[in-house]
């Protein structure tokens, strides 16, 4: 792309994003030769000349917002990475700052050409992958953190939980220093609900996928005593069984209160030693199943943080992980990108049952399926729901589309896979988690201060300012993309060195910080009684 000559930034706009001179001669991102939009990287006053574009901007376009670069007719397509995002509200002049007060959410008519573009990956030999120092279960299978949790059926068991997780301090816990800690799970679920079916169902699937978690080394679960969600139900329908890693406590049978929590803390204290045992060592990074999240995106989130992820997760995959794609709703309107790339037709048809179930949820109601987006995302420069999931979708890179599973399933299959969740963060991430991911990468523009157990979460920023801004929260700067200083291969090996690092016992921002003991929450679906 040829230099292009841009105005003086004002002190004030300098000194918020500190532009590089590589942004300054190039002011716009062009993505596709078919592109009749371009992203603005820093704030561009109106006047100012894109030389490589042909044409000079008629009103300031906002970092990260889009301007015209050729006559768009009232109705025509807008195009982003040669992908519709939406309509021409008017006539369109080039030169103009497009958004949505002139991009209409319309009808999308998609060609799903199920698995017909399939390629498999070239997986990397065994002898080739890369290593991360990973715990090893018994069973085989292999964890990244080394928790102790304490479960509760029912919200009933809530503060009884709370109060035993909370005597397992550092001070108690530096005898168990293989022992990353006592997490409570707590939830509001339980009763209150159907006694079975769906909700249920996924409820408990979740609860168990948290259980059997490999970055559990042990669990206590309590109970009240007369919840929906009954102890014995529960441990039946998840074919758990008590033993020394496994303990229960029904609170009505051993007095109450105060003696239920000195009963857990003792059942946890018990455990501790064998959680402690605990070593890593070096193993394949094959092990590594990684859930992948955005959240307070913006216009550079699916330009910088979201494909640089993919690319991450495409190394990831060759060398035999697994990375799964999920927020069901937030890629609606991009799924044929996906579908084509399955494994087979019927996995491809999957994806869109779980679209067409949300289309029908959400008729008649003001969600982000039927067009708009946050205000954090709006403000950040995105449009519409088309344009959000078609950055969204770019965290899995171009892999082939390998499973698709409902909410909280186990992932068994290596690979790209996507799981059915919200778009909301904590509920999606919960259930990623609860199907066996146990690390989180989670993406943003606007900023998040997002965390969980007991799979940590690695945040990647989109843009330097906002890395600058929350260098506290945030674990990775993806913004050199946009700044002109790393292309998407270079910022995606640096993500996968960093995943390996994490994976092997680095802490993150948010578990230094001690975010994510409130990140636990399983899909509300269908509480009603």
């Amino acid at each position: 792309m040829q230099s292009t000559t841009a105005k003086p930034v004002t002190p004030a706009l300098a000194s918020t994003i500190a532009p590089t001179q590589a942004m300054l001669r190039n002011p716009f991102i062009r993505l596709d030769a078919k592109d009749n939009v371009v992203v603005a990287r820093l704030e561009v006053p109106a006047g100012t000349a894109a030389a490589a574009e042909g044409t000079t901007t008629l009103q300031k376009v906002p970092a990260g917002h889009k301007m015209a670069t050729r006559f768009i007719a009232k109705g025509e397509p807008v195009l982003k990475y040669a992908t519709v995002i939406g309509f021409a509200a008017e006539d369109v002049e080039p030169g103009t700052w497009m958004h949505s007060h002139n991009i209409a959410f319309g009808d999308l008519v998609k060609d799903y050409r199920h698995a017909q573009d399939y390629v498999p990956t070239d997986l990397l030999p065994p002898d080739q992958r890369a290593q991360f120092m990973g715990i090893v279960r018994t069973d085989g299978r292999v964890a990244t953190r080394n928790y102790v949790g304490v479960f509760i059926v029912s919200h009933s068991g809530a503060t009884v939980a709370r109060h035993i997780a909370k005597h397992f301090d550092a001070e108690v816990l530096a005898a168990y220093p293989h022992v990353d800690g006592v997490v409570p799970y707590i939830h509001e679920q339980g009763s209150g609900m159907e006694k079975s079916g769906e909700p249920m169902d996924m409820l408990r699937r979740t609860l168990g996928g948290y259980i059997r978690h490999p970055n559990t080394a042990g669990a206590l679960v309590i109970a009240l005593g007369e919840e929906h969600n009954e102890l014995g139900a529960f441990l039946a329908h998840q074919r758990l069984e008590p033993g020394p890693r496994l303990r229960t406590l029904v609170i009505q049978e051993v007095g109450g209160t105060r003696k239920a929590i000195a009963a857990g803390i003792a059942l946890v204290e018990a455990m501790l030693p064998l959680a402690d045992t605990a070593r890593r060592r070096s193993v394949s990074a094959e092990h590594i199943m990684v859930g992948m999240q955005c959240g307070g995106s913006d216009g550079f989130s699916g330009l910088s943080a979201n494909p640089a992820l993919g690319a991450a997760m495409e190394i990831l995959i060759r060398h035999g992980g697994t990375a799964i794609l999920s927020e069901t709703s937030e890629i609606y309107g991009v799924e044929h990108t996906l579908t084509a790339r399955a494994r087979t037709p019927a996995i491809g048809q999957k994806l869109v049952d779980r679209i067409d179930w949300w289309l029908d949820y959400n008729k008649g109601r003001d969600t982000q399926i039927n067009g708009q987006v946050s205000p954090g995302n709006n403000a950040g420069g995105l449009a519409n729901v088309l344009e959000k999931s078609l950055g969204g979708a770019k965290k899995g890179g171009n892999a082939p589309l390998m499973e698709v599973y409902e909410y909280a399933e186990p992932v068994t299959q290596h690979g790209l896979v996507f799981m059915d969740t919200p778009g909301y963060d904590p509920v999606s991430a919960t259930g990623q988690i609860a199907g066996g991911a146990n690390l989180i990468c989670f993406t943003t523009g606007r900023g998040s201060c997002f965390g969980s157990v007991p799979a940590p979460t690695i945040k990647l920023a989109s843009n330097s300012p906002m890395y600058a801004r929350m260098a506290g929260d945030m674990d990775i700067n993806c913004g050199p993309v946009i700044d002109g200083e790393a292309s998407i291969a270079e910022m995606g090996q640096r993500i996968f060195e960093q995943v390996l690092r994490h994976a092997s016992g680095e802490a993150t921002k948010s578990e230094a910080l001690g975010v994510g003991l409130n990140e636990f929450v399983p899909w509300p679906l269908g509480v009603a009684d």
